[in-house]
């Protein structure tokens, strides 16, 4: 199915799949923004509609891409041999216009983000950074191919941050998440379940399950399954009342990994690696 543009509900690009009838809809000028996913009839992904269309505000909704870094930096300083760089929140890749092309095997599209006069400022590497994002039967696969194109050995993070829509923030439940988590507003260890019953007030966390993520809807009579591949292996819980979404986000590291070196990850020069992802999503027929 080639990409067909769209105007409505918002200048888009949009490829389906014509058996199915799941799509995806791709802003690449917005980051590289997946904004849209359709599966069984369902709209997936939440989208703050009102703000996405005010180009001076950031985004609340779809798939944002998170790269060099997931999180923040102590001042938004980065220090490198090459000096010391101002990087924002999550990296620049979801601020940036992005490339966009039809996948050659048919099944999804290609993002690409390469090095700019921009990222230089921020992040002084030479890479090129690949989606790829492909429909499957009831389900939404990501691979992400990071490439150094440079002559120094580059350190980075990847993550993403989807956010997904739920019938309400009290009718959910989630499963396959290990006893502790990280409180990332009190940057302390905390125990998962109390988290959890804060869901409709606020929480941001980060666990490190031992398998599969699963959402649990069970007014909207659905389920939406994380499925963890190493090293995109961690999980970020978020929400934002009153707000009826949930961010759950696979990141290869947890914050200040650049700094830490905790799960940091390095590329050589001319080296390249893949980071998978993958969303399975079931829903009860509707009568």
């Amino acid at each position: 199915m080639p990409l067909i543009q769209r105007d409505t509900p918002y200048p888009h690009w949009e490829f389906s799949d014509p058996d199915s009838g799941d799509l995806l809809r791709v802003v690449p000028e917005r980051g590289g923004l997946i904004s849209g996913w359709r599966c069984a009839d369902h709209e997936v992904v939440y989208l703050d509609l009102e703000r996405f269309l005010d180009p001076a505000q950031s985004v609340r909704g779809g798939f944002p891409v998170l790269f060099p870094i997931t999180g923040g930096l102590p001042d938004n300083q980065l220090p490198l041999p090459q000096g010391v760089f101002n990087l924002g929140q999550h990296g620049f890749a979801r601020q940036l216009p992005w490339r966009l092309e039809a996948l050659a095997d048919g099944a999804g599209v290609q993002l690409q983000l390469g090095e700019n006069h921009e990222t230089f400022k921020a992040y002084p590497f030479w890479f090129l950074l690949t989606m790829e994002v492909r429909l499957a039967p009831g389900a939404l696969e990501i691979t992400a191919i990071v490439e150094n194109r440079g002559n120094d050995t580059m350190p980075f993070s990847f993550g993403l941050h989807p956010y997904f829509n739920l019938s309400s923030l009290e009718s959910v439940r989630f499963e396959g998440l290990p006893a502790q988590c990280l409180n990332h507003l009190t940057m302390e260890e905390a125990s998962t379940a109390e988290q959890l019953e804060k869901l409709a007030s606020g929480i941001d966390l980060l666990v490190r399950p031992a398998g599969a993520v699963r959402l649990v809807d069970e007014a909207a009579g659905t389920s939406l399954e994380l499925q963890l591949t190493h090293p995109l292996d961690l999980v970020v819980l978020w929400t934002e009342p009153p707000r009826a979404m949930v961010c759950i986000e696979p990141w290869s590291a947890p914050r200040q990994a650049l700094l830490s070196g905790d799960r940091k990850l390095e590329l050589s020069p001319g080296a390249s690696t893949r980071l998978h992802t993958r969303y399975a999503f079931t829903a009860t027929p509707r009568a």
